[in-house]
């Protein structure tokens, strides 16, 4: 299936949604994972480490996508309208492989997309962000076309 990131294009066999420990994910995690786990048309897995969802259609990851957007976006304007904090986020893309077409634990050869968050408690005016967050107990794991 052709994906779209925010203007970066995938072709994907299919996506699996990660929340790693839940018993330590962040609520903002869990948030995110829930609005992918409602939706309609996808599996949900669980084992006592983690919980995943698979997403093999295309007009589902759309309307994932824009669940998580929304939810961020009013993660961000929650602190906006307090006046007291700013938030960004970021998403981060990472993969490894070796020549072969496998990861360093010797799985298949995925790209992995995790968040990262900023947040600035104190003065606004500055340029820099007093402290970034990843979140790390999400993830979204994109398959390779085949595999």
């Amino acid at each position: 299936m052709q994906i779209d990131f925010y203007g970066i294009r995938f072709e994907a066999s299919r996506i699996t949604a990660i929340l790693w420990t839940p018993w330590r994910a962040s609520a903002l995690e869990h948030r995110l994972f829930n609005e992918i786990k409602q939706l309609s048309g996808v599996q949900l897995e669980s084992t006592p480490e983690e919980l995943r969802v698979q997403i093999d259609d295309v007009k589902i990851w759309k309307q994932a996508q824009a669940n998580m957007s929304r939810l961020l976006k009013a993660w961000q304007e929650e602190a906006a309208g307090q006046g007291k904090e700013q938030r960004i986020y970021r998403w981060l893309f990472e993969g490894d492989t070796d020549e072969h077409g496998y990861d360093h634990n010797n799985d298949i050869a995925c790209l992995w997309i995790y968040l990262r968050v900023g947040l600035d408690r104190g003065d606004l005016e500055g340029e820099t962000l007093s402290e970034w967050v990843d979140m790390s107990n999400f993830g979204l794991r994109f398959w390779p076309v085949g595999r």
